[in-house]
């Protein structure tokens, strides 16, 4: 790579870090990020005016001073066509999970500007017609006061630097403090989940974002694996869950739900077929039955597990211990109103 190569790269990067930083950075702080001199900083910070980025500068406690990306400076106007705008504006209702973060204050950012552009009869029909939008928020996560662990995660995926997390599993009674490599993240059912490798374990790993309760960008960086792809990695999940068995499901629906099931796409390498008596049967392909079971389960008797015979056994299992619960329930109430009644 050219030393022109090097200088745009840093030029991208240290531009998105101006601009994503809600506290700005110092000329020491670019320096010490990009392993440079703090006249090299300033030699680019006056190559960004030229060019007609306009920044903020806050003069901080002892005369420090703090740099950020202004984000009013000139840039081109873009045209929208109605179709466009109303799309752009109805993504809003879809970033529930960000709100609070730097992402969501752009994104909304964003469809204000884009409103900008479009007239006042336009505006006020787009306004009209956002209300009918809606999306619903059940599960939904809340990643406000999440915002400065995106922030490293994000800063952490992009330069490919070790991120330090401290993250307390669902069954972990204390928080733990490790290394991981970030890989990327994936929205899944409300909820923002981390794809990377742990370095002490040498896996791939996933870790619910919400759980990461501290997170912090490192100097040393890692070597992304070549092949890797996000979409390739999770293909063979039923959601998040990954694991490393290879499984043909088979799964028979009634005809009361059928038509639910086929309306869908569940998984891309499901296969349905309809059946005689109006019953449908789906397969899948996939590396984890986890929330392959809890998704059967949520359709009660309307779904009969064929294969694998090792699921269809925890079922059975599973269903004879929530029988037993519901009717150990039942008689404890049972005896428990009938010594009410007798006093």
């Amino acid at each position: 790579m050219t030393d022109a190569d090097n200088a745009l790269l840093r030029h991208l990067k240290l531009l998105r870090m101006l601009s994503i930083r809600r506290q700005g950075l110092t000329i020491r702080e670019m320096s010490a990020e990009f392993q440079i001199s703090e006249k090299t900083i300033r030699r680019d910070l006056e190559v960004f005016a030229a060019a007609g980025f306009a920044f903020k500068e806050t003069t901080e406690d002892r005369g420090r001073k703090s740099f950020q990306l202004d984000a009013c400076h000139a840039t081109p106007q873009i045209g929208f066509t109605f179709d466009e705008a109303l799309a752009l504006c109805s993504v809003r209702h879809l970033l529930g999970p960000l709100s609070g973060t730097f992402l969501g204050t752009a994104a909304r950012s964003a469809i204000k500007k884009v409103r900008a552009c479009l007239g006042r009869d336009v505006t006020r029909y787009i306004e009209k017609m956002l209300p009918r939008l809606h999306a619903t928020a059940i599960g939904n996560e809340d990643y406000a006061r999440k915002a400065d662990i995106l922030d490293q995660l994000l800063v952490g995926m992009e330069d490919r630097r070790v991120v330090f997390i401290t993250y307390q599993s669902q069954r972990a009674t204390e928080p733990v403090t490790y290394d991981i490599h970030p890989y990327g993240i994936t929205l899944h059912r409300g909820a923002l989940y981390l794809v990377g490798k742990a370095v002490e374990h040498d896996e791939i790993r996933h870790w619910k974002v919400g759980r990461i309760e501290a997170a912090e960008v490192n100097v040393m960086q890692f070597t992304m694996p070549a092949n890797f792809q996000l979409d390739q990695h999770l293909a063979g999940c039923f959601g998040i869950v990954h694991g490393q068995e290879d499984v043909h499901a088979r799964i028979r629906f009634s005809k009361a739900v059928a038509r639910q099931i086929a309306e869908a796409t569940w998984h891309p390498s499901q296969i349905q077929t309809t059946q005689a008596d109006g019953s449908l049967l789906a397969e899948f392909r996939l590396n984890s039955t986890v929330e392959l079971k809890q998704w059967v389960l949520s359709f009660g008797l309307h779904a009969e597990v064929l294969e694998p015979k090792t699921l269809r056994a925890e079922l059975v299992s599973e269903l004879k211990q929530l029988l037993e619960e519901y009717e150990t329930s039942v008689s404890a109430g049972t005896r428990q109103s009938r010594r009410a009644f007798k006093k």
